[in-house]
């Protein structure tokens, strides 16, 4: 019985000291840790290059290749899948920027060479598309890609935080069953594809904007812009797919909640915190829509 108490007090001990380790380790340096730029910067560079071969060998090999071409796809989606790259450009830039205040980069360069990460993939990829007999590269993604970064730089040049945050919510729709090759045969593919259960959020934290104020500094207010009806891309005038959905616009009120701002040492939940306040929180929220308004119980 002795035995077993010893050989748990030091199993205890040891998760102890690894945790330790990795708070420490997790824990943005004070000054310039070379090291560690170092690493993200070889880190990044490998991950995005391996990205780009891996969609260059996997997805663009099964289209016939064409000329560099450009296409106006603006009125497709309802404008849901510009909000997309929005949001991933918003994400990845954010990304960018905290590993190097990580490892301790200045303010400046975190926002050139950090919160511009978004920007410079998702515009190689387009690039990509352009040479792509099936796709072709878009300005109007080149534009939501700009817009992204230009939310996150812009908010630490102008208050030196984040008060407003890009979040994203998705709940699976009946639509993906009528046209799995464009909205997606499983959820990982619905979750990419299907516009129709895509929520794009707006998280504004309340406390940021008014300091003073007892508000609880995670409660934020989240202004949602979503879609529904839609098979494909451009609505379907002749009504080739014999169905008459209404597609229609979304626009969404509700509560959320501000994971970074949840009190605590440990830069281990931090780190996890932050992973996650990519997502909304399901809340109760107004939905308004085409003549009507909707109150959702629990909405995400």
């Amino acid at each position: 019985m002795r035995l077993k108490y010893g050989l748990l007090l030091i199993l205890i001990s040891n998760l102890a000291f690894s945790q330790s380790k990795l708070n420490s380790f997790l824990k943005p340096s004070d000054s310039l840790n070379t090291s560690r730029r170092n690493a993200v910067v070889i880190s990044e560079t490998s991950l995005a290059g391996l990205t780009l071969i891996g969609l260059n060998q996997l997805w663009y090999a099964d289209y016939e290749k064409s000329q560099f071409h450009t296409i106006n796809d603006n009125n497709e989606w309802l404008q849901m899948d510009k909000f997309g790259h929005v949001f991933s450009s918003y994400q990845l830039g954010r990304v960018g920027a905290d590993v190097l205040n990580w490892s301790g980069v200045s303010k400046k360069d975190q926002l050139i060479y950090g919160a511009t990460l978004g920007f410079a993939f998702l515009t190689t990829v387009e690039i990509f598309d352009g040479f792509s007999k099936e796709w072709g590269f878009s300005w109007g993604d080149i534009l939501a890609n700009g817009t992204g970064t230009g939310l996150y730089i812009g908010q630490e040049l102008l208050w030196n935080e984040q008060r407003i945050a890009l979040k994203f919510s998705f709940h699976q729709t009946r639509y993906a069953l009528q046209s799995p090759d464009k909205l997606g045969q499983n959820f990982t593919e619905q979750l990419l594809k299907d516009y129709n259960g895509q929520t794009y959020w707006l998280s504004a934290n309340l406390h940021a904007f008014f300091k003073q104020s007892k508000i609880p500094k995670w409660l934020n207010i989240a202004f949602g812009y979503g879609a529904d009806g839609m098979l494909s891309g451009t609505k379907d005038i002749d009504n080739q797919l014999l169905t008459n959905y209404d597609r229609h616009r979304q626009f969404y009120l509700s509560f959320d909640v501000n994971l970074n701002n949840i009190k605590t040492e440990s830069h281990i939940l931090k780190s996890v915190f932050s992973v996650f306040n990519v997502i909304k929180v399901p809340f109760p929220a107004l939905e308004f829509s085409k003549n009507r308004c909707v109150f959702h119980l629990f909405y995400y």
